[in-house]
């Protein structure tokens, strides 16, 4: 294969079709962008090197290992069986979007350069915006536009850093750092888009807010493009040790409290990409491919139980465990093919979650990292309590709320069976996706001891649950985050420093409009205001960017 093919090129590809042709034209490109994309991914040879020089720099677009192939595959696949579930949804915006996301998801894990990769970064974070925004409600609005300002912020750190690790005069190409000096900006950069407390308050504020189908590519990229940035950049930290199992922990806990569906789901990402945090931070070989073969399984199951739940908001309008129950007989199927995904998040022997997961905790016991692995072992007890059981069973069972759902759509339910299938393909036989990591694995998941070990865990679990089933239904509350922190300073931003720079805005669109000789466009106020907010946290960022440079430079 040429080294010159990109994975991503067939997704920018359909994404412009998506964009410019009509629908009949568009829906084939829905399914041949991505069996392309596959086919590239899967074939792309080991050290193949693709390059450009572009106003004097020169940008190594394609550089191909083991690490980015198995994160460009997984990115690949992910994108087909979303554009699958998405079919019914004949929205110009989402399809153009999403595949706009896996270009530059793809970008990300293929980049040889530091400008390679913040370039794709920065595309990432708008097409992921414009997903947010397809919820297309009052609510989605407010969380894209928060979604976009904290992955700004992320942005100007990560471009600080890498002006600052150029300036010093080291190499352009991506390669480990420490942390210290620009390290530590692009760490924070890394660390807003993984979710790692407290900056992880933006993806459940903004992935419940997205469509159904929007919800499942989101996520897919920010985080796990987060996590493949670590390992190539920071494996082997010890912070990143801490962070992850603090951050396996945090989503469980505050999963307890979650009553949105979709939101529960959110947590339990930052729950699940808690363990991919600490096989980064090990650092050992197999915890690094661990790490990589976590985010390959998530990336399935986690799509597989988001596709359930957006299965049941379109067909009931709702969103709340305590506005649902009683649907299992209405939506058999769906709940079928949910619980596929809640049993493989769980780490149920039979299924990808149960052999990728224990790579990290078996990595921790081999480093005799007791206290590790027992405290990740306490997060899948908590994982299988919310997503494997007080979610479906408030769903699908509980108190009947005299719901008549619509039917959910073929394809929906098909990409949610091709992706069940994957999850079960990969737990029975192991052996293929260990091949693409970055590492060679001669671990075995299937000994007696694992089997039972996580049978017993499971089982004590259920119990549990049964015991205090009355205790754990949702509760028509709403959980503050770490959002707490940022949003009352924001809406002082809003309500005082916006307006003028409104104003601002205003006396230069009126100079540009004078000097082109063209009228002046009525734009409402709130937009004004909020285009104000936009204006003055970019301004904030850019201003502290330049400033930082001037002193270091």
């Amino acid at each position: 294969m040429s080294d010159w093919l990109h994975p991503a090129w067939p997704y920018l590809a359909g994404a412009v079709v998506s964009l410019l042709a009509p629908g009949p034209v568009a829906r084939p490109f829905l399914l041949l962008a991505p069996a392309a994309a596959v086919a590239i991914a899967w074939n792309l040879p080991d050290g193949a090197r693709a390059t450009a020089t572009v106003m004097g720099q020169q940008l190594t677009w394609l550089a191909v290992d083991a690490l980015g192939r198995v994160f460009a595959i997984i990115f690949s696949v992910i994108g087909g069986l979303g554009a699958l579930y998405g079919v019914p949804f004949p929205s110009r915006r989402l399809h153009t979007a999403a595949f706009v996301a896996c270009a530059a998801a793809l970008g990300i894990a293929l980049a040889g350069d530091w400008l390679t990769l913040y370039v794709a970064w920065e595309a990432l974070a708008v097409a992921s915006f414009v997903l947010v925004l397809d919820g297309g409600t009052g609510r989605a609005a407010k969380a894209a536009l928060r979604y976009l300002l904290v992955h700004v912020s992320g942005g100007a750190l990560l471009l600080a850093g890498i002006a600052w690790h150029l300036a010093a005069g080291r190499s352009s190409s991506i390669q480990r750092l420490e942390l210290g000096g620009p390290g530590i900006l692009i760490l924070l950069a890394f660390a807003v888009n993984a979710a790692i407390p407290p900056l992880n308050a933006w993806l459940t504020d903004a992935y419940p807010e997205s469509s159904p189908a929007g919800t499942v590519f989101l996520s897919a990229f920010a985080t796990k493009a987060a996590v493949y940035a670590l390992a190539r950049v920071f494996p082997g930290h010890e912070l990143l040790v801490w962070a992850g199992v603090a951050m396996a922990l945090y989503g469980v806990v505050f999963a307890v409290l979650e009553n949105d569906i979709r939101r529960l789901l959110g947590y339990h990402i930052v729950s699940q990409v808690g363990y991919m945090v600490t096989g980064v931070g090990l650092g050992t070989p197999l915890a690094v491919s661990g790490a990589a073969a976590h985010a390959f399984s998530h990336i399935l199951y986690k799509g597989l139980l988001l596709m359930g739940a957006g299965a049941v908001v379109h067909a009931t309008g709702r969103r709340k465990l305590t506005e649902l129950g009683g649907l299992w007989r209405a939506m058999p199927w769906t709940l079928a093919l949910y619980m596929i995904g809640a049993f493989s998040i769980s780490g149920a022997p039979l299924l990808n979650g149960f052999v990728s997961k224990s790579l990290v905790v078996a990595a921790a016991e081999l480093e005799h990292r007791e206290v590790v692995a027992w405290l990740l072992y306490l997060a899948s007890v908590g994982t299988f309590l919310h997503t494997g059981l007080k979610l479906p069973f408030f769903t699908f069972f509980g108190e009947e709320q005299r719901i008549t759902p619509r039917p959910v759509p073929g394809a929906t339910l098909a990409a949610m069976a091709v992706t069940a299938a994957l999850c079960f393909a990969i737990g029975v036989a192991p052996a293929a996706m260990y091949r693409l990591l970055p590492h060679p694995v001669s671990y075995e998941p299937y000994t007696t001891e694992h089997v039972l070990g996580m049978l017993q865990l499971l089982a004590g679990t259920a119990i549990g649950f049964a015991l205090l089933v009355r205790h754990l239904g949702g509760e028509a509350t709403v959980t503050l985050d770490t959002d707490a922190l940022y949003r009352p300073p924001g809406r002082w931003l809003a309500r005082s420093a916006a307006p003028a720079v409104a104003r601002v805005a205003d006396v230069l669109e009126s100079a540009v409009g004078r000097a082109v000789a063209l009228p002046v466009s009525d734009i409402p106020r709130a937009l004004q205001l909020r285009l104000g907010s936009a204006v003055l946290v970019v301004l904030v960022m850019l201003g502290a960017v330049l400033a930082f440079l001037s002193i270091i430079g």
